[in-house]
This record gives C-alpha cells, sequence and structure tokens, in this order.
C-alpha cells in the first residue's frame, strides 16, 4: 500500500477555522505600521546561500544547522531564507534605496524556513512580521520600534502579557574585547561547560551568555559582564534609549545576558518574553546592525529593526482568549433558490445585495435541491436569516424573507425594497 500524503514535518497548513485569527493580526499590524509611515517590501524566499552565511555569520546555529540548502540546475547554492533582515538589505543595496543617506523604514511578512525540531508555535516553516530602518543612527528610532511593538500589544489585548528585555551590545571594538575575556574566562571552566556551550567556544562564545542549562548559567555567575567594556558612544545611546522609554511609561528589564542569536546585531537588543506559553518564550526580537550593509559592500549604512513569530503570537492570542469573537461570525443572509429562471433572479439580487451593504456575508445556494434541503444547508450554515425565490415569487418580484435565528415570521418583501430591510434587520440582529 503506497504511503498517504501528508505535509512535511513541521510545515503545516494553516486551516480555514484558524486563518481568521491570522488575518486579524496581519491587518492589525499593517494598519499601525502604515499609521506610523512604514512602506511594505516583498521579498522572496531563495536567496544565494552566501547572503546568509555573511550576514548571518558562519558560526550561529541557523548557518551550520539550521538552513534549507542545496544546488539548483545551474550548481548555484541557494537557501530558503531564514531570516527577513539580511534578504532585505540586499534589496536595499540592489535597488539603491539607500543611498544618499535617505530615510527607508520598511516592512514584510511572509514564511520563513529552518531545521530545527518543531514544538507548539515553533516550526520548521514558520511566519514572521518584519521591520527594518534604515539610516538613522540614534536612539530615537530604536525606541520608536520598541514603541510601535507595545502599541500592538494593547491593540492586541495582550499588554499584560509580554515583557521586554533590553540590553546594549556596544559596538564591535568593545564587543570584541569582552569577547576575548570571556573566552579566557570560560576556557578555566570548559569541562563544566554543556556540549553546546563548548561548541560555542570557538564560534559564537557570547551566545553561551543565553545558554538555558542550568549549570551553565551557574558557572556564568562570576563571568565578566559586557556593561563593563562598553565604549562611551553606546552608552549614551542606551541611556537616550531608556529615557524615551521612559517618558511614555513603557516599563522594561535590563537583562545583560541578552545577545540575540544573530551576528550581526550590535548595541540596542531587545526581546518580547512571555511566560504564558509554557516555558518563557520570546514573541518579538531584534536590534540594532550599523555593519550590516557595508559588510555586503555597501557604504556604512545604520540600520535597526525586529520581527516577530506570527504563530507564536496567534497562539498567545487563543491561550488568553482574547481573539475577537465576530471574527468567526457566520453568514448574514443564505439565499434559496428553486429552478433555473429563480437562480438566475437569486443571482442578480445577492450581487445587488452586496454592492448596496458593504461587509455583508452572503451565500447562495449552489448545487440545486429541494426545499427541504436548501434549508437544511441554511440552517448549517449558521445565518442570522434565509432569502427564498421560487416562481410565485418572481411572478411577483418578491422574495421570502424568513429568520433562522430567534422568532419572526416569514414575509415577502420587494425587490426594490429589500437592501433598507436587509440592512435594518441586520442592525437588529
Amino acid at each position: 500500500m503506497s504511503k498517504s500524503l501528508q505535509a512535511i514535518r513541521g510545515m503545516n497548513d494553516i486551516l480555514p477555522e484558524q486563518t481568521p485569527a491570522w488575518r486579524y493580526l496581519e491587518r492589525t499590524f499593517a494598519g499601525l505600521l502604515d499609521s506610523y509611515g512604514y512602506s511594505e517590501i516583498r521579498l522572496p524566499i531563495l536567496e544565494f546561500t552566501e547572503l546568509f552565511a555573511r550576514g548571518i555569520g558562519e558560526g550561529t546555529d541557523v548557518v551550520d544547522k539550521e538552513m534549507y540548502t542545496f544546488l539548483d540546475r545551474n550548481g548555484e547554492s541557494l537557501t530558503m531564507r531564514p531570516e527577513g533582515t539580511a534578504g532585505c538589505v540586499r534589496a536595499v543595496l540592489e535597488h539603491g534605496l539607500s543611498g544618499g543617506g535617505q530615510v527607508q523604514k520598511l516592512w514584510y511578512t511572509g514564511p520563513m524556513f529552518r531545521y530545527e525540531k518543531p514544538q507548539k508555535g515553533r516550526y520548521r516553516q514558520f511566519h514572521q512580521i518584519g521591520v527594518e530602518v534604515f539610516n538613522l543612527p540614534g536612539p530615537d528610532i530604536d525606541a520608536e520600534l520598541i514603541i510601535l511593538t507595545w502599541r500592538l500589544w494593547q491593540k492586541l489585548g495582550m499588554a499584560d502579557a509580554v515583557t521586554l528585555q533590553l540590553n546594549t551590545l556596544g559596538s564591535s571594538e568593545a564587543r570584541a574585547r569582552y569577547r576575548d575575556d570571556l573566552v579566557a574566562y570560560l576556557q578555566d571552566r570548559f569541562d563544566q561547560l554543556d556540549e553546546d556551550s563548548q561548541r560555542r567556544m570557538t564560534t559564537n562564545p557570547l551566545r553561551i551568555l543565553d545558554s538555558k542549562v542550568e549549570s551553565t548559567q551557574a558557572l556564568l555567575v562570576g563571568a565578566p559582564s559586557l556593561h563593563d567594556y562598553l565604549d562611551e558612544e553606546s552608552i549614551a545611546h542606551f541611556e537616550g534609549l531608556k529615557a524615551r522609554l521612559d517618558a511614555v511609561g513603557l516599563r522594561y528589564e535590563i537583562n545583560q545576558k541578552l545577545v540575540r542569536g544573530l551576528d550581526y546585531y550590535c548595541r540596542t537588543a531587545f526581546e518580547w518574553v512571555t511566560d504564558k506559553l509554557g516555558a518563557q518564550g520570546t514573541v518579538c526580537g531584534g536590534g540594532r546592525y550599523d555593519g550590516l550593509v557595508s559588510q555586503f559592500g555597501g557604504k556604512p549604512t545604520p540600520g535597526v529593526g525586529f520581527a516577530m513569530g506570527v504563530e507564536r503570537l496567534v497562539l498567545l492570542l487563543e491561550t488568553l482568549g482574547v481573539v475577537p469573537a465576530e471574527l468567526n461570525r457566520p453568514a448574514d443572509l443564505y439565499v434559496c433558490a428553486f429552478g433555473e429562471p429563480a437562480e438566475l433572479a437569486a443571482l442578480t439580487l445577492a450581487e445587488k445585495l452586496r454592492a448596496a451593504i458593504p461587509g455583508i456575508r452572503l451565500l447562495v445556494n449552489a448545487g440545486a435541491g429541494s426545499f427541504k434541503s436548501q434549508f437544511k444547508k441554511a440552517d448549517k450554515s449558521g445565518a442570522q436569516f434565509a432569502m427564498i425565490l421560487g416562481d410565485d415569487e418572481l411572478a411577483n418580484r418578491v422574495v421570502g424573507f424568513k429568520p433562522l435565528r430567534g422568532e419572526g415570521e416569514q414575509q415577502n418583501i420587494a425587490w426594490d425594497a429589500l437592501p433598507e430591510h436587509l440592512a435594518a434587520c441586520l442592525k437588529q440582529a
């Protein structure tokens, strides 16, 4: 027996009963970004592998273990995007969007791909909404991005369920000095580190700070502190950011072990975390990457951005019970028609109603059927009202109009009066 077809592990279908919450989140965020003056950019899913190797960094978990990479027919190494920032920087450079100091405030959304162990809210194909800003070097834009996400949590009704963690990674020079001292400290305790942290000693030692292994965290208690190595400009930048967050009353926690997982970050790093999904989890994270554009061959260009996981945010919305009930509202009207002449008239009337009442949810019976079968489908649809059109109604240019929920008798309504009558009934329902 042949194996039944099914989705690849960690790559999931988003079913019709799930999509309303997704659309609600995406629509809310798109509207918020528009109000802040951000423009959408749409990026390809496939990029040359070199883009991510150079941008994310050799030795990171993403590049070493998690990317979906293959050779195409021309022998080119291609990768399905594991994140959005590198592709966005590539597009900005390729199309000259940041030339001459032009400020760009961009956002994108779509699927990303990483080969990791699937778990609730974290999958191999996952979706992100990302924001990137170019040519603004100050803490004011860092604050705007964080405040923007804070505003989103308020709009979604989850502000009390997330906490902002904040850190500064300093300049690349300061971080290099810190890295050397951290490695020296950990080298003396190498045998006590967990296996993952031992591997990171030679690839990305700052990631050890973010280890979830308790014994490793215990070793880090006496480790050097990154904040002792910060340059004056980074300190001033961080103080400016905190002052702006304080000014709007946005609460935060300083987490000196917050380093983010990608090599390109500098100065500001932040994450919004929640404990409402079991173990503490990140729902949004980002920071500053002033050296990334020049790393790709462009002129030095300040950059800052963030990304949020759609799956985890939808899961959080559902867990908190703040998905608006009206997202899953049933049809307003189900149209039953008997005989081909009535079906043609019903089709015409349905389109007039859709034009007259924007946003109406109107179902027209398809597949003919008896009076009993059509009314059964009308009731199953959950519609508030049914509209009936047969030979007698057609001859008199009326429709039968019947409430399907609650009390009310069937009435005959003239075709010309139907839009006004239906609108009034829907308003009262």
